[in-house]
């Protein structure tokens, strides 16, 4: 199985039918585990038949669990450790809006930063951060439009 890495993504190979539900399977047994005991091993076979235990945290149990499911739904992974910083562009990129709006967030004071030399840097958690406020402010938004129509019945 191979994998591209570019800035930190790992971008795992397109999966076929019988893998996803592998992915599925997987997930549903190591969330039952952690559900219904205090499992801190998983068993892993290889063709040969060979079983080695292998000790593993429940928390990074969880983690696996949630990355199967992401990939048994097609959907993208990133794994990122927590003290990461990203470029502009790459902040962008996340926040699904262009690199000047994110410049111009961060001369106006929203999301912190720091320069490394002429560049600015953006740490992962001040980005998460950002992104839940302002994913907080566009569902206020939402929902004072939608107070705004109903009182003016325009209702659809």
């Amino acid at each position: 199985m191979t994998t591209l890495e570019r800035s930190g993504e790992i971008l795992p190979p397109p999966m076929n039918e019988q893998d996803l539900e592998m992915a599925r399977a997987a997930q549903r047994c190591i969330m039952a585990a952690l559900d219904h005991s205090r499992a801190a091993s998983i068993m892993v076979t290889n063709d040969d038949g060979d079983q080695p235990a292998v000790q593993v945290p429940p928390q990074a149990l969880r983690v696996i669990a949630q990355v199967l499911g992401a990939m048994s739904e097609r959907r993208p992974i990133m794994l990122m450790p927590s003290k990461q910083e990203v470029s502009t562009v790459e902040a962008a990129n996340f926040l699904n809006v262009s690199r000047p709006f994110v410049i111009k967030e961060i001369e106006q004071g929203r999301l912190p930063h720091r320069l490394v030399g002429t560049h600015r840097r953006i740490a992962i958690d001040d980005l998460m951060q950002y992104a839940q406020t302002m994913r907080a402010n566009q569902k206020s938004a939402l929902q004072r439009m939608a107070d705004d129509a109903h009182e003016l019945g325009l209702e659809y």
